[in-house]
């Protein structure tokens, strides 16, 4: 038996970014890559990210979180799914705090003064080729030289670059909507100037105060909203000066509100969370892995 057969889960999504919760702190258990993707698989267990409780390894923090994407992939940050176990977490005690540890460092989140509402400290932003990281040196990575489709007519072109936890290409158009993103988000996201896989966004500028997204996300694909990606395209449009520095960003799954912080430059995300149900992992969801399961 893996580690999640038998095991609950609760079914939630932040701005209609599909989060899977899965709570190991009583019972620590490693999840392989296999078995995190067919979890995904499960009807009603499908996940763009999973997001999995371990009891906190650092003095101070209320929990280490593994993040899953549902091909098994891990990523570095979910500010979305952050949301998410936060508000579970602070069911659970009288905390108005919370500080979760992730293999992108520690993410605070906070309750504001709306229900359901909670804001998260993404940390700063990194730009340097070689953190987002990027196959080849580019001293400017505000817009770097990729594009797809005809040479002297590109279809896409000269994305901003940043590393939001994982990294991001935020590629500006006219409308999101104009694209079909769900046929070049996979050759973008395994471009070879990507060696680490890339998150795809396309960025429409409304006004000085708002953006609208769609985004390719690493791992999962089509999403209605992802937190990091809202966050690189906030930091993104404030250093080409399309924006200021705090912006409403609306991806398909609803709003969000970005503030990239000048004192310390760390990216703050609020936005909701819903609940959807709870769940048990079915042992037939993962009887294809064999001798894995």
């Amino acid at each position: 038996m893996n580690a999640l057969t038998d095991h609950p889960f609760v079914k939630m999504n932040g701005t209609g970014n599909e989060i899977l919760v899965v709570d190991m702190r009583a019972r620590p258990q490693a999840i392989s890559a296999a078995e995190a993707h067919a979890a995904s698989t499960q009807p009603d267990a499908f996940y763009d990210q999973m997001m999995v409780l371990y009891p906190p390894r650092t003095p101070g923090t209320d929990a280490f979180v593994r993040i899953y994407n549902n091909d098994g992939s891990e990523a570095g940050a979910c500010g979305n799914g952050t949301r998410c176990i936060a508000s579970l977490v602070f069911d659970e005690t009288d905390k108005d705090a919370l500080t979760f540890e992730t293999k992108a460092g520690l993410l605070n989140c906070w309750k504001t003064d709306r229900p359901g509402v909670f804001t998260v400290d993404m940390g700063a932003p990194k730009f340097k080729w070689d953190e987002i990281p990027l196959a080849e040196e580019f001293q400017d990575t505000r817009a770097i030289m990729l594009q797809i489709g005809p040479i002297d007519a590109p279809i896409l072109h000269s994305p901003s670059v940043a590393n939001m936890g994982n990294p991001h290409a935020i590629f500006w158009v006219d409308d999101v909507n104009a694209y079909d993103l769900g046929r070049f988000g996979p050759l973008l996201e395994n471009h070879p100037m990507f060696p680490d896989r890339a998150n795809i966004t396309l960025a429409q500028v409304a006004s000085r105060e708002h953006l609208i997204i769609r985004t390719w996300e690493r791992g999962a694909g089509l999403t209605k909203a992802c937190g990091s990606a809202a966050c690189a395209a906030a930091v993104s449009a404030a250093r080409t000066r399309r924006t200021g520095r705090t912006v409403q960003v609306t991806p398909p799954g609803g709003d969000l509100t970005i503030e990239w912080r000048e004192r310390d430059s760390h990216v703050l995300m609020t936005g909701p969370i819903a609940f959807e149900h709870n769940g048990t992992f079915a042992a037939s969801t993962f009887a294809a892995l064999g001798a894995v399961a």
